[in-house]
């Protein structure tokens, strides 16, 4: 195994030199779980722990190491080493953590492609669809559409489905599968190339662990079915992992994610949604919300079927949604100054006793 393999190239390299890292090994992390992590470099995979530095020196989540992260370590013993540095990163995926109001949790770092999974039967939601978009532009990451369960239809709404994408999606692949027939893995099979790192998007039970089975040849990862009651997937995958496939691709599978909150979007909002970012220019106010106002060009093409309604609404959504954030991040970042000035002072009046 070399760090070729592992997607290592000169960009990287020129990296690691300029931030004098020549003495450590290099390394990229495959697995991380509470803070625990395994790090695959050419002597092996090694279990790892982040320096104290990096614990109390960071900022937020974002300053700990990801799954995908390039990595300095000092090597111990046989099997453990210490995180000394993260590589800059190229790309983050990553969104708003559930119920952790303006934290942002990452997915995966340095990805090259994300594999946007949905399923073609009573999950299927286009709006999802549009979300986890949003996502992969503000980051920078190329999407790639993939429906699964093709099998559990027939070929009538497959083809209702992939044009309903179609009306709303442009310039996005497309690949239809079955997961139980192999059907269209002809199709993703050529897209993967060797050194490229791929991400999995997909809530639970569409059929993410059954197609990185089904691409690495093996059983990697747990399958379990979907709840005939409610037909909403397990939890089969717990953790995030990397995972090299026969082929040389690199995978990254995730937890099922039913709730994926837009983080920092702007740029993502506009590049899923490029039409309303087009007519707005042509709003008559500079400010303009698209909800009411006289002269607005992205309402007229509303109600005139130019803009399909539904997408429409769900820009509208995810608008608030990033709103919402960037207030909640201005407030907490308002409280930590305000934390700062109280400990400042606090350290002054202790020396003024002394």
């Amino acid at each position: 195994m070399t760090l070729e393999d592992l997607g290592y190239n000169d960009t990287l390299e020129k990296l690691r030199n300029d931030n004098n890292l020549k003495e450590y090994e290099i390394g990229r992390v495959i697995s991380e779980h509470k803070e625990r992590y395994i790090v695959k470099t050419e002597k092996g995979e090694f279990e790892a722990e982040i320096t104290g530095n990096i614990r109390f020196s960071s900022k937020s989540r974002e300053g700990f190491p990801a799954v995908g992260d390039w990595v300095a370590i000092t090597i111990h013993d046989s099997d453990f080493s210490i995180i000394h540095r993260i590589l800059p990163r190229f790309s983050v995926i990553s969104r708003q953590g559930v119920g952790k109001f303006g934290e942002i949790q990452i997915i995966a770092t340095n990805i090259d492609y994300a594999l946007l999974v949905q399923a073609a039967d009573r999950d299927f939601n286009i709006n999802r669809l549009e979300r986890y978009l949003t996502i992969c532009n503000s980051s920078k990451v190329s999407p790639i559409i993939v429906l699964t369960k093709i099998d559990l239809i027939d070929e009538h709404r497959t083809f209702e489905i992939l044009e309903k994408i179609k009306a709303r999606i442009n310039n996005v692949p497309i690949i239809a599968i079955s997961n139980e027939s192999q059907d269209g893995y002809d199709k993703i099979k050529t897209i993967i190339e060797k050194g490229k790192t791929y991400c999995m998007l997909g809530s639970s039970g569409v059929g993410k662990s059954t197609l990185l089975n089904n691409l690495s040849g093996k059983s990697i990862m747990r399958t379990d079915t979907i709840s005939q009651s409610t037909n909403k997937g397990r939890h089969v995958t717990s953790h995030r992992e990397l995972i090299i496939l026969e082929n040389g691709g690199i995978l990254v599978d995730n937890p099922g994610m039913r709730e994926v909150g837009i983080a920092d979007s702007t740029s993502g909002l506009e590049i899923t949604f490029d039409m309303i970012t087009r007519l707005s220019l042509n709003c008559k106010f500079k400010d303009c919300t698209h909800t009411n106002e006289i002269g607005c060009s992205v309402l007229e093409a509303v109600e005139k079927g130019e803009i399909d309604r539904a997408s429409y609404e769900n820009y509208l959504k995810l608008e608030r949604e990033k709103a919402h954030f960037e207030s909640t991040v201005v407030e907490r970042r308002k409280k930590d100054k305000e934390f700062g000035k109280m400990v400042k002072n606090y350290k002054k009046d202790i020396n003024r006793k002394k």
